[in-house]
This record gives structure tokens, C-alpha cells and sequence, in this order.
């Protein structure tokens, strides 16, 4: 019987430029949840750096965000996203056009009135898409109010209970999946300080469903142990 060949490894699958410099940056001590923070996207597309070979229009920001830590000792992701987004460009499509990119589901008007939402893979990643909202409705000085989705178990308080929720602007809406959603603050009650949420945030390190489900906990609302399925932010201008 001939012996049998062995079997070589798989050689290392080659990494693209953008990827190369994910994993610097995550030598460095920054998470991919960090990169994608860094270039204010969704932890899913640095992934793609990886399995799609995306990522091409980052590489000048990141380049110069490696730079940064590595010459200036900058560490702040903050600081680091503030570098990156001078150097951000949309790609171009085959025809040398610019590619047509998903605009974000938040915007303030002049008037205050603004509107940020995140479902399910957005939460996954921290619900980092509403994070400028409260950044720029803190800055404006601007009232905030939430409504959050999640098991009906996670609630402490019944349905429609005024101690969980006083003031909401519409009932308590039960969904077929067993979960729930419900209001929290108005314009009718005065709503929150859009900057004390801003700072909860940066105390979650910009994890901006941490930092609601941690009020939820705190004001004994919910269970410790609940899972947000879906968060929706509103802000207004106070009278």
C-alpha cells in the first residue's frame, strides 16, 4: 500500500490592508467594537474586513489613527474618532461615481425635534448609531425621552402601571412575541437631561444600551438580567 500523503495546512488567508491595520489597532488594546466606534460604523463591518475584504475607504483614517497613538500617545477612542473622521471617504462605484451609503436613523431639526432608533443588530453593537444623537442633543441642552422593547417578564411593574412609567404618551404596546414596549419620559413631564444621559453613556464607554438598561435597573424598573430587543430616542427643545 503507497503511504499516504500528508496533508500540507491551509496557508493563513491573506488579510487586506484595512484588516492589517484592525489588528494593530487591536495589539494596541482596542476591541473591533472599538474600531468601529473609531470610524463611527457598525462592529459587523470591521468584521467584514476579514470575510468580505471591505474596508478600503478606512485605510486613510486608520492609518493616521495608528499614527496617532503611536507618535502622539493619544489613547482617548473619543480623540481617535474626532482624527479618523477628517479622513473618511465613500467609495466609488465601477462608473468612478460615489457609492450611495444608508444614512443613520437619527436627526435634530432646528427646532430640537429629533428621532434615533436601534433594533436588534444595532443593539448587539451597543446601539452606537444613537450615541451622536445624545452627543448633539446634550450640546444643545435638549430634553430626551425613551421607549424600550423587551420580554414582558423583564418588567417588574404590570402593564401599564404608572409607578414604571408615569406620563407616557401612548399606552403600553404588547407585541405577539411576548415582548413589550414602553415610555419613558415626555414632553408632557419634562423628560431627562439629555446631557446626564450623555455622560451614563461615556460611562458605558459609549455603549448607549448599556447605559439605559443600567437606569432601568437602577430605578428598579426591569430585571437585571432583561435584554433591550429594541430602543427608540426622542428629543425636544424645553419651553
Amino acid at each position: 500500500m503507497p503511504p499516504r500523503r500528508s496533508r500540507r495546512p491551509a496557508p493563513a488567508p491573506h488579510l487586506n490592508e484595512a484588516a492589517r491595520l484592525a489588528d494593530q489597532l487591536q495589539a494596541a488594546g482596542y476591541t473591533k467594537r472599538d474600531v468601529a466606534r473609531i470610524i463611527n460604523r457598525d462592529a459587523s463591518l470591521v468584521s467584514q474586513f476579514y470575510t468580505k475584504n471591505k474596508g478600503a475607504a478606512f485605510v486613510p483614517a486608520l492609518t493616521q489613527v495608528l499614527t496617532a497613538i503611536q507618535t502622539a500617545g493619544i489613547t482617548d477612542t473619543t480623540e481617535l474618532a474626532t482624527i479618523a473622521a477628517g479622513h473618511i471617504t465613500r467609495r466609488t462605484t465601477a462608473a468612478g461615481t460615489k457609492a450611495r451609503v444608508r444614512t443613520k436613523a437619527l436627526l435634530i431639526t432646528p427646532t430640537g425635534t429629533g428621532t434615533g432608533r436601534a433594533g436588534a443588530q444595532a443593539i448587539a453593537s451597543g446601539s452606537a448609531r444613537l450615541r451622536p444623537l445624545i452627543a448633539e442633543a446634550a450640546r444643545q441642552g435638549l430634553r430626551l425621552a425613551f421607549t424600550v422593547r423587551l420580554a414582558r417578564t423583564g418588567f417588574l411593574h404590570a402593564s401599564g402601571s404608572r409607578t414604571d412609567s408615569p406620563g407616557i404618551r401612548r399606552d403600553v404596546i404588547q407585541r405577539a412575541d411576548h415582548t413589550e414596549e414602553r415610555s419613558y419620559g415626555s414632553a408632557t413631564t419634562g423628560g431627562f437631561a439629555a446631557t446626564d444621559f450623555a455622560h451614563r453613556v461615556d460611562q458605558t464607554g459609549g455603549d448607549v444600551t448599556a447605559a439605559v438598561h443600567q437606569w432601568l435597573v437602577e430605578t428598579s424598573r426591569i430585571r437585571p438580567d432583561a435584554h433591550i430587543v429594541h430602543l427608540e430616542m426622542r428629543t425636544w427643545r424645553p419651553r
